[in-house]
């Protein structure tokens, strides 16, 4: 699903007497030229003229992107890429204006698809023209071999200048890199799931899955001690061109206002808005026997939605034994998101830390209508595959020529935003059904789901919760609910066997209330029986 997981002789550049002469005549950002960059010739810019380059390319058939030789970037392997860094005295803004240099990432096996860098400045845009001289790289990488000009795989924000606790030279907060991903840390310090720009028949029987590129990105200048950066993408894809706005701000975590204008040239069978992409391995559902010595691996653990209506979802994820679609039809969301609701480490025992992955919640800005937020669960056997997406679908067919503009907020927090007031779920356990010295039925699944805060944790003594359960199909026997003993207030469980036949999935629903007020969010998961053993 991801065409590219990896995500990450010092030699002094002087400007040309030429390049000097151009940054007299036109008036070239000083800065950006003192830290070493070669611009191109000045031309005018504004994000309308960018949206509208957008839909003419729609009306034109596709062209591949130039590449520089691939015979030069299939030798540039994960580990020779890994030795190429990009010299931090010739980043863009390294001097300001602004609080936030640019850094750029090299070409390489792994991407091979050049991308045009521009910095914007009084509504004129030049490019950033590549030359070798701004990476340290051994004397015989085979990066010195690409052609001038041959251009950059990706970007990344550093860090505060003015920020004394981080070194700005080796700590970053956004990187977008390879086809239309990108990703930023939360307030835990930790890269973990991305998002894109767009998504394109992901989990399309029959139809392979497409990746658009963002081929041109726009650096806005900003104000000399600013701390908003604002970035301008393109779009290109065989189906889709689109025009991007990035407005980003490091605040304890990240948030990202994006605006964007997308057009259709061919038909899309599943047209994905706000993708976020993510993986899960295992967690505490079920894990195969020995499959590894952790006891959980995941980026994110659960889908959270809060509907149109106000009512606030959780569902935790899957490893399938099948690609599996779901999709939750809404009209105007009022969010949703990939979150890592766990956070103790012991239940990771991984010095990668996925206990400080970040969550991503998208929130709509303006109206979205009707469709459906759907969630692609892919079998993995490892955790280097992403095999879990969220995104919104709009309802009706994606035609060629179709416009779409949608606005939204992206907050990479260690969080959602906005919490339900309601008890949580926060674990999903399964095991054989039954009661305890009693021979265990076949077909039938024991269910254990725990809930924490909101109303629980004010129960009056002696009121327990009242489990409210649905599924798809199956009965359900042995239902109660208990507080669990670890002298948490408001920890409750749920329990209850599910008798199913058949290899179908099943689909369940899953409240806690007291007489008529509901006490928790809405638990929602899919059982599937061939796989959840």
């Amino acid at each position: 699903m991801d065409p590219s997981k990896a995500l990450f002789n010092r030699r002094t550049f002087l400007a040309s007497a030429t390049g000097a002469a151009l940054m007299a005549a036109t008036g070239l950002p000083s800065r950006a030229a003192a830290n070493g960059l070669k611009l191109g010739t000045a031309a005018p810019f504004s994000y309308e003229a960018l949206i509208a380059r957008a839909k003419d390319m729609a009306g034109q058939p596709y062209v591949a992107p130039r590449r520089p030789p691939g015979e030069i970037l299939d030798k540039l392997t994960y580990e020779e890429h890994g030795k190429i860094h990009f010299n931090t005295d010739h980043a863009l803004f390294g001097d300001g204006p602004g609080r936030y240099p640019v850094t750029f990432f090299h070409l390489g096996k792994f991407f091979q698809t050049p991308v045009a860098m521009h910095v914007v400045s009084k509504n004129e845009a030049r490019e950033i023209i590549y030359d070798d001289s701004y990476f340290n790289m051994p004397p015989d990488s085979p990066a010195h071999a690409l052609p001038p000009g041959s251009g950059f795989s990706g970007f990344r924000f550093q860090e505060s200048r003015f920020d004394d606790k981080l070194d700005w030279r080796r700590n970053d907060w956004v990187a977008f890199l390879g086809a239309s991903y990108f990703r930023a840390i939360g307030e835990l310090f930790q890269y973990g799931l991305s998002a894109r720009g767009i998504a394109i028949d992901v989990a399309v029987a029959g139809k392979p899955e497409e990746f658009p590129d963002f081929t041109h990105f726009y650096f806005d200048t900003p104000a000399e001690n600013g701390d908003t950066v604002t970035v301008y993408a393109l779009l290109d894809g065989p189906s889709v061109a689109g025009a991007y706005r990035f407005v980003m701000n490091r605040t304890s975590g990240v948030i990202m206002d994006i605006d964007t204008h997308i057009f259709l040239r061919k038909d899309v069978a599943r047209l994905g808005i706000a993708p976020l992409t993510s993986m899960f391995w295992y967690g505490e559902a079920k894990k195969p026997t020995a499959v590894d010595w952790r006891p959980e691996v995941h980026d994110s653990d659960g889908l959270a939605l809060w509907t149109g209506s106000g009512e606030r979802i959780w569902r935790p994820l899957n490893n399938p034994g099948r690609t599996g679609v779901s999709a939750f039809g809404d009209d105007d969301p009022r969010g949703f998101g990939l979150l890592q609701r766990d956070r103790a480490f012991e239940h990771y025992l991984d010095g990668v830390h996925y206990e400080r992955r970040p969550s991503l919640w998208v929130e709509p800005l303006g109206e979205w209508g009707k469709g459906a937020i759907e969630l692609v669960e892919i079998p993995t056997d490892d955790e280097i595959h992403d095999n879990i997406v969220a995104m919104w679908v709009p309802e009706g067919d994606a035609k060629a020529g179709a416009s779409y503009h949608y606005a939204y907020r992206l907050h990479w927090r260690a969080d959602e935003p906005f919490p339900t007031p309601l008890g949580r779920s926060i674990a999903t356990r399964l095991g054989n059904g039954g009661q305890p010295g009693q021979p265990r039925p076949k077909g039938v699944r024991k269910f254990m789901v725990e809930f924490i805060g909101g109303p629980l944790a004010n129960l009056p003594y002696g009121v327990k919760p009242e489990a409210v359960l649905w599924a798809s199909r199956g009965t359900f026997s042995y239902i109660f609910t208990e507080a669990v003993p670890d002298d948490v207030p408001g920890h409750w469980r749920a329990q209850f066997d599910l008798t199913v036949e058949g290899s179908d999935p099943v689909d369940m629903r899953l409240f806690l209330k007291a007489g008529d007020k509901v006490l928790t969010e809405t638990w929602l998961y899919q059982y599937n029986p061939f796989g959840n053993v």
